[in-house]
């Protein structure tokens, strides 16, 4: 199998700034320096590696549960420290206790202080879809995800060609697993949308300043074909705005920094929810 997808030069890559710049150009060094250390049939013979992936349009669309993909992330670059005191164990379990539809854990070390360690320990504890948050240009972190007991992988669009998601996308469904794509324009959306992506999510984070609008979902949402289900990302802090979200048509609404900025997350989840 060809491990490797084309340069970072491509047209689509880095238009969102320079902290994307930077990430995917230290993504590709990380990249290089794991396949050095873990074979390929090493990750094959992982614990997880033949597990049966959850459904992730199963556990969204569940009336039992809130439709929240409730995220696990100790720093941002933009922010900062949001919280290093938690685990990943007492957080995630605290999330699905309080309904989350699905847990996004963040395995980005040098921008987001996270690790592949999170995703196996958040995994040992839950019986709900885990989302590896990353950047993934190459195939060979689609079969760490696998390995590591995900089951949704990110890709952001904003990064990657089409051809980028074609190749990483058919992959992670010949492995069973979930794709989420991210967009943040009508531009994006229109170049990516793929027959082998689940959903599309609207990060309403802007990649050139970082500020945060929901309305970019609002603004996206009538360009979302029926057949995906839909996911709003970041700016929302209140119940009001994923009623509204809902009645727009969407399914998810990933959360992080407003849950992960409270001493307790799971707590802070288990009190956001009740608003619903």
């Amino acid at each position: 199998m060809e491990n490797t997808i084309s340069e970072i030069n491509t047209p689509f890559r880095g238009q969102g700034g320079t902290i994307l710049d930077k990430i995917v150009i230290r993504k590709k060094e990380e990249v290089a320096l794991a396949k050095q250390q873990v074979s390929i049939a090493q990750l094959e013979a992982a614990e997880y590696f033949n597990r049966q992936p959850y459904s992730f349009r199963e556990f969204l669309l569940d009336p039992e549960r809130t439709g929240i993909i409730a995220e696990f992330k100790r720093r941002s670059p933009s922010k900062g420290i949001i919280n290093d005191k938690v685990t990943v164990g007492e957080v995630t379990t605290g999330y699905a206790a309080a309904g989350a539809s699905a847990i996004s854990v963040l395995t980005d070390t040098d921008f987001f202080m996270g690790q592949p360690a999170d995703l196996l320990a958040a995994r040992r504890v839950n019986n709900i879809p885990l989302l590896r948050k990353d950047f993934m240009i190459d195939e060979y972190q689609v079969l760490e995800a696998k390995a590591w007991g995900a089951d949704i992988i990110l890709l952001i669009a904003a990064i990657l060609t089409p051809a980028e998601i074609q190749t990483l996308a058919s992959l992670a469904k010949s492995l069973g697993l979930n794709v989420l794509l991210e967009v943040h324009n009508l531009e994006e959306l229109q170049r990516s949308i793929n027959p082998n992506v689940d959903a599309i999510g609207v990060n309403n984070r802007n990649l050139a300043d970082f500020t945060v609008s929901v309305e970019t979902s609002f603004q996206l949402a009538q360009h979302i074909p029926a057949e995906f289900m839909k996911v709003s990302e970041s700016a929302i802090s209140d119940t009001e705005t994923i009623k509204r979200l809902k009645t727009a048509g969407f399914n998810g609404f990933l959360i992080g920094e407003n849950f992960m900025r409270q001493e307790e997350p799971g707590a802070a989840m288990q009190e956001f929810v009740k608003g619903l």
